[in-house]
């Protein structure tokens, strides 16, 4: 790793080029510009309350938010079955840490009650926003 002092000896665009990248575990990923917001969410960003009542809403809410924001979540409307496969493609695709038979019952039992399918039916019928098809 360039040490900091050469660094600032360096040309203005190295400079530049150097401090524009981040480095993590050997892959290089571009520097937000300056001034620019980070696009990364928290869970502090929502919260469980936000959200319709029920048993399971905050065990649900933080196996969700583990990665995304509980709003993608909420907006989908989808049967037993699709947030079954949902669950499914979450941990083989994603790496979503495989939830114990209670929790798993537990976060598809609140995602059934509180976010069924819409009484309008899609054009085409139900699509897993998750899937590239």
């Amino acid at each position: 790793m360039m040490h900091w002092l050469r660094l600032k000896a360096a040309a203005p665009l190295a400079r530049r080029l150097v401090v524009s990248a981040i480095v993590v575990g050997g892959l290089v990923f571009p520097a937000a510009p300056p001034g620019a917001q980070p696009q990364t969410f928290t869970p502090r960003d929502e919260s469980p309350e936000e959200f319709p009542a029920g048993p399971g809403r905050d065990d649900t809410f933080y196996a969700c938010t583990a990665c995304h924001n509980f709003k993608l979540v909420a907006q989908q409307g989808m049967g037993r079955r699709q947030w079954e496969e949902t669950l499914v493609l979450m941990t083989e695709k994603h790496g979503m840490p495989p939830l114990d038979p209670k929790d798993r019952e537990t976060v598809l039992g609140y995602l059934e009650k509180a976010f069924a399918p819409s009484t309008r039916a899609a054009p085409g019928g139900w699509q897993n926003p998750f899937l590239n098809r």
